[in-house]
């Protein structure tokens, strides 16, 4: 473990010192983008008025769940408390302090799940894109709350499972969807009792943190709910790509034009996923394992949603790692993130020098044609990487986790006590 924590917080340090250039937050030239150091974390200190002492969601709607939002304003308001208005390049540091904390965290977690596969936690500890997407936002808090819920399950904690998860979906929204896959197996195994507990302790969990803002700050609460209803096709989605090659002004074009109908058919999209997923865990002639079944439903709403930020891979890392720690399709994968990473800030800088900005001699601004193959790359990685689970599951040989386990080391309280499987339990 001491190997991979200290790859860990090498890999952290590192992406810290990539961000540095933009923690003072004078960007000019547009060094946000020709250094690849952007992040919302600094870009939000005066959007969300920590810079004026601006409480979070009652004294302003914050974008954010209510978790991620109480992290961000602990920072924000003990900066402006130490240093007023100038307080922007402390709140940084404050957050990525936390984060990069939060990151080695869910590296820990992810070791102790594997204890039998130590190096898996190093897949995740020295991942590439890492290195550039661990402080574009909020989302190794909830990585390390997810991360820890599922050691928590596998180590048959059913109520410590639930309050992880609970916290989890407090700071994104994600984390939601691992209740799906485990009721599935629940089901299956006809142990749904535990499952339950889990989802119910969950539920409390996230009621009980944010009950205050929904009764006293709704407003400032909803904001998050209500952006997410009304924003449009967001760049590097599935539906980008689609739009990209459509004719203006078809009908189709039209369509996808139109907010409400979009979320519709991305819903209805997802849905059907699921629906497939579930037919998966209960059909396959050996269950699923947990982490299998996760890692799909979360790939399939990234891949039908229409929001795929750039930092949400770091929501897959440590899911990929559980279900499927095979090295070489793992850093295909992150070559094609890091395409998109760089595609993306090319397009920002191809979109300032359409509206005739003056960009620096070193800024290289990508065609819109290569931004689209980078979302396209990204995404036809992610759809192989669920064939290639999915293959896994058909055909249990040649799962290198059931190779080293003999069975589903997630599964928790899914499976007898001191036993292997329901099968051998029945044939005992």
């Amino acid at each position: 473990m001491r190997v991979v924590l200290f790859g860990a917080i090498v890999m952290f340090a590192a992406a810290w010192l990539q961000k540095l250039p933009c923690a003072t937050g004078e960007w000019t030239d547009y060094g946000q983008y020709t250094q690849l150091c952007y992040s919302d974390i600094r870009a939000l200190w005066g959007a969300e008025r920590f810079d004026v002492g601006a409480i979070p969601y009652f004294e302003h709607p914050v974008e954010y769940p209510v978790l991620s939002g109480i992290f961000m304003g602990v920072a924000g308001l003990l900066s402006y408390a130490l240093l007023g208005e100038g307080g922007g390049t402390v709140y940084y540091h404050l957050n990525a302090i936390g984060l990069l904390t939060s990151g080695v965290i869910a590296v820990a977690a992810l070791y102790r799940l594997r204890q039998s596969r130590p190096w898996d936690a190093m897949m995740l500890a020295v991942a590439p894109i890492m290195l550039v997407t661990a402080l574009v936002n909020w989302d190794l808090l909830a990585v390390a709350l997810t991360t820890g819920a599922l050691l928590a399950w596998a180590r048959r904690r059913v109520w410590w499972a639930g309050i992880l998860l609970g916290l989890a979906v407090a700071a994104k929204f994600y984390p939601l969807l691992i209740l799906g896959p485990l009721l599935v197996l629940a089901i299956r195994h006809r142990r749904w009792g535990p499952a339950v507990k889990t989802a119910a302790t969950a539920a409390a969990t996230w009621l009980a943190v944010n009950a205050t803002f929904m009764l006293f700050a709704y407003d400032g609460w909803s904001r998050f709910f209500q952006l997410n209803s009304e924003r449009p096709i967001d760049w590097g989605t599935t539906w980008y790509i689609l739009r990209a090659y459509t004719a203006e002004g078809s009908s189709l074009s039209n369509v996808l034009a139109d907010v409400p109908t979009v979320n519709w058919m991305y819903l209805v999209a997802l849905v059907l996923c699921c629906v497939g997923i579930a037919y998966i865990g209960w059909t396959a002639p050996t269950p699923p394992r947990l982490a299998q079944l996760v890692f799909l439903v979360v790939a399939a709403f990234l891949l039908t949603g229409k929001v795929w930020s750039q930092q949400y891979v770091l929501w897959l890392l440590p899911l990929l790692i559980l279900a499927r720690p095979q090295w070489r399709a793992f850093l295909l994968w992150q070559a094609a993130e890091f395409f998109y990473f760089i595609a993306f800030y090319g397009q920002m800088l191809s979109t300032a020098q359409s509206q005739d900005d003056e960009l620096p001699a070193w800024a290289i601004p990508s065609s819109e044609w290569v931004f689209v193959l980078a979302a396209l790359a990204r995404a036809t990685m992610v759809t192989v990487l669920c064939v290639l689970v999915i293959r896994d599951i058909y055909r249990p040989e040649h799962d290198v986790i059931r190779r080293t386990y003999g069975t589903d080391p997630e599964a928790g309280m899914l499976l007898p006590a001191n036993d292997e499987s329901p099968a051998k339990a029945k044939r005992r």
